[in-house]
């Protein structure tokens, strides 16, 4: 049998599992926890196939001192990849322990059974369990993947709610990074290039703290915090930068995209060729600004270098790849780097956690023998950390005599979307820019269609639809720095997909879920969307232009993982509200339902708030706007209700939800909102000013 690739890369069954003193069982693996619940639901499947009572796991995510590398936390991936791996070893370490039991009893290893850890033989107690057997049975070996998992019939675990394991820490604040306190530590905070390139004219710095300066990196450092973020701030605004490209007003408009030099990448969309007898020809151009990670919580480190060894605390979301980038970045061997994951704020995707790690090393460097800690300001999470890509798309479609198309061309303009830390030989860490004699990193590129693609994630349309032609053109170098973000271009792709399926639908004079369903022979497609479409009685919906409207809009995530297909309601009053979400998805076995439902409706409320609200802007500074109040973000107040049906099969494979709903979430509501006003608006975000000047 093939293991998984980090499975194969780590094959030693220690490296993942071991039993523990007061019967309990230490579970590793590489992924971390966000605050998407997997630590939750890989325990939910380490005691399934142990049969142990979950409280009995012990999770440990992502140490490179401890756990094993499973790369980065991302893509909706843990589940089946994280998850995989733990079913396949805990389903082998159970068979070798049943092995050593039926050594001890010289019985069939058939005749036993396992209850909570105890093994039962022919359903009576042998006075053996795990931990009475875990001397005589060898961990050290490598796995096999050839013992047989459980079926998903017998599961009593996997498939309930369970409580997240991590809730009572989480409550009381103390796994946060923000809360982390070492005897001797000093604060630090940075005073951040305000755009890239820039050089520091003068500095003078308050005499009663420490500087770090290294080119034009500059940090002040001292043991009271709130005297180290005065002295920034006051010194802070009366710094001078020259030099370097202050941004411009035009560098925020994501069809400036559509000047720049690009690289075309022709995406392999296997449709048949197009019919041309055509009775029409319709086109539309779609956008998504720049927008921020903008978390409530800012970004934390703290990192101590002693004795030429380096540990560093982080939230980061890949603790590999960050201790690979800070050991290129210091000249380290990787040996002497460890990551220690540390909840922070959540955020999906490539935010400032590693720059703020890279923040900390670079000061604990200068400042050697004693943690330092570093947290951002504001402005530094809106403005200084990384982006997402602003994304132009525009589609062209030539309808047939029944309003169906029998072509379909897609052009895609984006700025690159994975720009990680320490992935292959790239640096990318904010501070570096600042420093001289880093060399700059490699251009990077999309991500190939096996891996899910970036600008291209979800660009081929799932419906049958033949002739298709999608083509990306590829940014290198948009004006702002850009990384990845929930979803990567897949939000987009669905918003531009789904908003012009009901373009052709409406041209067509049909019903926009009839229209969808006459395109689609998937049954899992057809089924989400006949499911959310009954929730949200979509077929009851009137003819719109009223000022409340209902939208549809569907994809399946990556066009092989989960299938989303949600109704919105919005209403049109001083800005646009939305008032409810429908959602019906199928992710196959689903490991725990309420945490299913909860990254559903998480991905769905943040995507209201892009579809709505967000957008980078420059400032009058040359810099990029960096307060609250010039980053809009959706409001309690004005958050949707959200009401959730899992619809999946439990005999099909399980699938990551996190980013599956944003997609078709930002594309009903662009729709709810076209059907509510009787027009269209394509720019987002759907903004008061935009529907006035339309």
């Amino acid at each position: 049998m093939s293991l998984p690739p980090a499975l194969a890369a780590q094959r030693r069954l220690d490296a993942w599992i071991g039993f523990e003193a007061q019967g309990h069982v230490r579970v590793a693996a590489g992924k971390v926890e966000i605050g998407q619940g997997i630590a939750t639901a890989l325990a939910q499947i380490a005691a399934e196939e142990l049969e142990v009572d979950p409280a009995r796991i012990r999770m440990v995510l992502g140490r490179t001192d401890e756990t094993p590398n499973e790369g980065l936390t991302a893509g909706s991936m843990s589940v089946e990849t994280s998850g995989a791996i733990v079913r396949l070893v805990c389903a082998e370490v159970r068979a070798r322990f049943l092995e050593a039991a039926a050594r001890r009893l010289s019985c069939s290893k058939d005749a036993l059974a396992v209850q909570d850890g105890r093994i039962l033989r022919e359903g009576e107690a042998t006075g053996l369990d795990y931990w009475r057997l875990r001397e005589e049975t060898d961990l050290s070996t490598e796995a096999t993947g050839e013992a047989p998992t459980r079926p998903v019939s017998a599961y009593s675990i996997v498939g309930q709610i369970y409580p997240r394991i991590d809730l009572a820490e989480r409550l009381t604040g103390a796994p946060f990074v923000h809360d982390l306190a070492f005897a001797g530590m000093r604060h630090a905070r940075v005073l951040r290039q305000p755009w890239p390139g820039a050089k520091l004219a003068a500095l003078e710095p308050p005499t009663a703290l420490e500087l770090v300066r290294i080119d034009d990196f500059v940090a002040l450092a001292g043991d009271d915090e709130f005297a180290v973020a005065r002295a920034t701030e006051t010194l802070g605004a009366a710094l001078v930068w020259t030099g370097g490209r202050p941004y411009q007003s035009a560098d925020a408009d994501p069809m400036t995209l559509l000047s720049l030099p690009s690289e075309e990448r022709r995406a392999d969309t296997s449709a048949p060729p197009g019919d041309r007898r055509m009775a029409g020809r319709l086109e539309a151009t779609y956008s998504r600004p720049y927008i921020a990670h903008a978390s409530a919580g800012l970004c934390c480190a703290v990192a101590e270098m002693k004795e030429g060894r380096l540990r560093v605390w982080s939230h980061t979301q890949g603790p590999y790849p960050l201790r690979n980038a800070l050991a290129r970045a210091l000249d380290l061997e990787r040996e002497a780097v460890t990551v220690i994951h540390a909840p922070g704020a959540g955020s999906y995707g490539h935010n400032g956690a590693d720059d703020v790690a890279f923040d900390a090393a670079l000061i604990a460097r200068a400042l050697p023998e004693r943690p330092v800690r570093v947290v951002w300001i504001r402005r530094d999470e809106i403005a200084a950390a990384p982006v997402a890509p602003a994304m132009v798309v525009k589609l062209a479609a030539d309808l047939g005599e029944e309003g169906l198309p029998l072509s379909w061309a897609a052009r895609i303009w984006s700025g690159p979307h994975t720009r990680r830390p320490g992935m292959g030989p790239a640096t990318n860490l904010l501070a570096a820019q600042a420093i001289a004699g880093f060399a700059p990193d490699p251009d990077p590129d999309e991500i190939p269609a096996a891996g899910g693609g970036a600008a291209l994630r979800n660009a081929i349309p799932l419906y049958d639809i033949p002739g298709q032609d999608v083509v990306l053109n590829l940014v290198r170098k948009p004006p702002l720095r850009t990384s990845a973000l929930r979803s990567l271009g897949g939000a987009v792709n669905v918003l531009a997909i789904e908003s012009f399926i009901d373009e052709l639908a409406l041209a067509a004079g049909r019903d926009p879920l009839a229209y969808r369903l006459a395109l689609l022979r998937d049954p899992r497609a057809r089924r989400v969307l006949e499911k959310a479409g009954q929730m949200g009685a979509f077929a009851n919906r009137g003819g719109g232009g009223d000022g409340v409207g209902k939208g549809l809009a569907f994809a399946r995530y990556k066009n092989r993982g989960a299938y989303v297909a949600i109704v919105a309601e919005v209403e049109a009053q001083a800005e646009i509200v939305a008032r409810r979400l429908w959602i019906a998805a199928d992710a196959g076995l689903i490991i725990n339902p309420d945490g299913a439902a909860s990254q559903l409706e998480g991905g769905a409320v943040q995507a209201t708030s892009w579809t709505l609200k967000e957008q980078v802007n420059v400032g009058a500074d040359g810099a990029l706007d960096g307060a609250w109040a010039d980053y809009p973000i959706l409001r309690f107040s004005n958050a949707p209700a959200v009401e959730v049906a899992l619809v999946g099969d439990p005999t099909d494979p399980p699938c990551g939800l996190g980013e599956a709903a944003v997609g078709p979430a930002s594309a009903a509501i662009a729709n709810a909102v076209a059907h509510a006003l009787g027009m269209r608006i394509r720019d987002l975000p759907i903004t008061r000013e935009k529907i006035a000047a339309a």
